[in-house]
């Protein structure tokens, strides 16, 4: 796994390096220490992710994501900041990028590049956590394209407000095997993994 850090503190990028490195899948391919170097880094190494700040000079995070992203939709992007900041978050899951993680979290980093290299999106606790609070009840996006029906978004609303299967049988009326049956159909159609990914998905095309 080839691994891209971008970050304006050159002490944070040497503790990184150093971390990622003792995991042998793990190879640092490159670094630089703002938005536009990481889009030039990215053009011309290719890594596999994308470990980046978001708070930068000369281009942010989240502007080079957007970059990137408009170029190479594929792109493996992890945010990494101090930052417990509720645009930040929204603006990243909209931008597409496959994680957002606290540096606090030095422990989490190495097992969220796995997953993200696997195919998975990943956000610590704390901005899950985060996730009901930042919904909206503005219906935006075309569900029925993905054949959801107005059931089914029901179920995928609360999911994301963080109910449990038991919670929102409760709340609709519905036995929990019913529940079960919705989301596991839900997840199918969408190509989803998990309820944090529905999640996720919900937030993204519903703020």
């Amino acid at each position: 796994m080839r691994v891209l850090i971008i970050d304006d503190d050159f002490f944070i990028t040497t503790a990184l390096k150093t971390i990622l490195e003792a995991d042998s899948e793990i190879q640092v391919c490159g670094s630089g220490k703002n938005g536009k170097e990481a889009v030039s880094l990215y053009d011309s190494l290719h890594p596999d992710i994308l470990l980046m700040d978001i708070r930068m000079e000369e281009m942010d995070g989240l502007a080079a994501s957007a970059e990137i992203l408009a170029r190479d939709p594929r792109a493996n992007i992890l945010l990494l900041t101090t930052f417990l900041d509720d645009e930040y978050i929204i603006r990243a899951l909209k931008l597409g990028a496959r994680g957002y993680l606290l540096k606090q979290n030095y422990n989490s980093i190495i097992p969220a590049l796995k997953a993200v290299f696997s195919g998975q999106t990943v956000y610590g606790n704390e901005i899950t956590a985060k996730l009901p609070n930042l919904l909206t009840g503005q219906k935006t996006f075309p569900w029925e394209t993905y054949h959801i029906g107005p059931r089914e978004l029901e179920v995928i609303a609360l999911v994301a407000q963080g109910m449990s299967n038991k919670e929102i049988a409760r709340s609709l009326y519905l036995s929990e095997g019913t529940v079960r049956n919705y989301l596991s159909a839900i997840l199918d159609k969408l190509n989803l993994r998990d309820r944090t990914q529905l999640a996720v998905f919900y937030l993204k095309h519903e703020a």
